[in-house]
């Protein structure tokens, strides 16, 4: 089984190359192909990629959603696997992920652990957190994985939703199969608690928390803005 890695990567030149270099240590005993999919960055991103050997995607979107598709869309392994830019993979994370399919398992995810110190709101909501996402079987949007033909029928990324994307297509993946959380977890940046207040990502939880909401355009900074 071939194994399609797509990163969504935007200004990421800090920390890409950590993520790729540890996805490349994690399947370096299967077959695979790592996608960057790069949304219009101005700083060393796509360079960087394309030295750890990756396959660069150009693209404009200022939507991961939008940017992850792109990415998908020159794959050509028989496992999507999606991985935000600044999230380290480890060795049994892949082979959970690869036991989950062959156990019948069309799609899934890794909830993550977030490095460093983060505010105490953020460690009394993330074990809350991460038994929902278990309870309803959808995704965090650190490691995301389906079979390319579930994600073709549940008709990729919705351009409408510029947050909680990776939820709503996990919904759509349980009509095509078996979704599995698996129990190992991805390590990923803690910047959104740095960057932003608690108020400005409770706000955000609570409005793509409204079911068929869609008009968050505006809050784009938490993926497109200021980082610390």
């Amino acid at each position: 089984m071939k194994l399609s890695f797509v990163i969504p990567a935007w200004n990421e030149e800090e920390l890409l190359g950590a993520t790729i270099k540890s996805i490349q240590q994690s399947a370096k005993e299967f077959e695979y192909e790592i996608i960057v999919a790069d949304d219009a960055s101005d700083d060393r991103t796509a360079e960087i990629a394309a030295e750890l050997g990756s396959i660069v995607v150009r693209c404009d979107n200022r939507q991961i959603g939008l940017t992850r598709n792109d990415g998908a869309a020159v794959a050509t392994g028989d496992l999507l696997i999606f991985v935000d830019a600044d999230t380290i993979v480890s060795e049994v994370v892949v082979q959970e992920t690869l036991k989950a399919i062959k156990e019948g398992a069309v799609a899934g995810g890794s909830f993550p652990t977030f490095e460093g110190n983060i505010p105490i709101f953020a460690k009394v909501m993330t074990p809350i957190l991460r038994i929902m996402f278990r309870l309803l079987r959808v995704a965090a949007g650190a490691y995301m994985f389906c079979t390319p033909d579930s994600f073709e029928k549940a008709g990729r990324f919705d351009s409408k939703f510029f947050a909680a994307e990776e939820v709503h297509l996990s919904n759509k993946l349980h009509k095509f199969g078996k979704y599995k959380t698996i129990n190992s977890r991805v390590i990923t940046s803690s910047r959104k608690f740095r960057t932003h207040s608690s108020l400005e990502i409770m706000t955000t939880l609570f409005l793509v928390s409204i079911p068929k909401i869609r008009d968050i355009k505006k809050r784009k900074n938490l993926w497109y803005g200021s980082r610390k």
